[in-house]
């Protein structure tokens, strides 16, 4: 165990709840697993987690702290990730767009199977949609030394060490969600109300990626 950590259980409740919040992650992956199954969603949900491994690793060497401090850093990045969130969901509208010109109601399964994206691409755009924002690195310079005792020989250590608990935290949420979705993929099977879900989350994630994209775009920097 490492010195230093303050209140551990409290930690990762506090982590599993905050996971529990609806945002772009959990969009991403529910989309994932609801239209191509399970191991779709486990790898926007790794993806999403290596992402915050890369906070947490700036956190404890210090790098967040520079991004915090520095107006022309911060906003740097917030662009960029907010760039990639909107074309993100621009192109999840004109893929629906696409599917309904092409067929007029709709993929059909084969379809589906032949638009499915590679596990990798998926990955990257979990990792993609966490490292990118820069409200993630700031949420772990808040939140993490809350629980680290002022006296702690290794900060650092402690740091990484409570991030470590956090992205399992994070991963045992968003592999639930993701069965669950795989699961109402798997009940409703490859008939038109699969097609309809489908079409409406593509519609509805790739709404929320541009809202929250032009959010962060527009976010004054506190």
């Amino acid at each position: 165990m490492v010195d230093g950590l303050l209140h551990l259980p409290l930690f990762i409740a506090s982590g599993l709840l905050l996971n529990l919040t609806p945002g772009v992650d959990m969009a991403l992956v529910l989309r994932c697993a609801a239209s191509q199954g399970l191991r779709a969603g486990a790898a926007a949900a790794l993806g999403v987690c290596a992402g915050c491994g890369v906070h947490v690793a700036a956190g404890a060497l210090g790098l967040s702290a520079l991004l915090a401090g520095s107006a022309a850093a911060f906003d740097a990045l917030r662009w960029v990730g907010a760039a990639y969130l909107v074309w993100l969901g621009v192109g999840l509208l004109r893929a629906q767009s696409r599917a309904r010109a092409g067929t007029g109601t709709g993929p059909t399964p084969a379809d589906g199977e032949r638009a499915a994206a590679p596990l990798g691409r998926l990955l990257l755009q979990g990792f993609l949609t966490n490292v990118l924002n820069p409200k993630v690195a700031l949420f772990f310079l808040a939140f993490v030394p809350q629980f680290i005792a002022a006296d702690a020989p290794h900060k650092p250590l402690a740091f990484a060490a409570l991030g470590a608990v956090f992205i399992v935290d994070s991963l045992a949420v968003l592999l639930a969600l993701a069965w669950a979705a795989a699961a109402l993929r798997r009940r409703l099977g490859d008939g038109p109300a699969l097609r309809r879900l489908g079409a409406w989350l593509n519609r509805g994630v790739g709404a929320l990626f541009i809202a929250l994209g032009l959010k962060l775009a527009l976010d004054a920097r506190h």
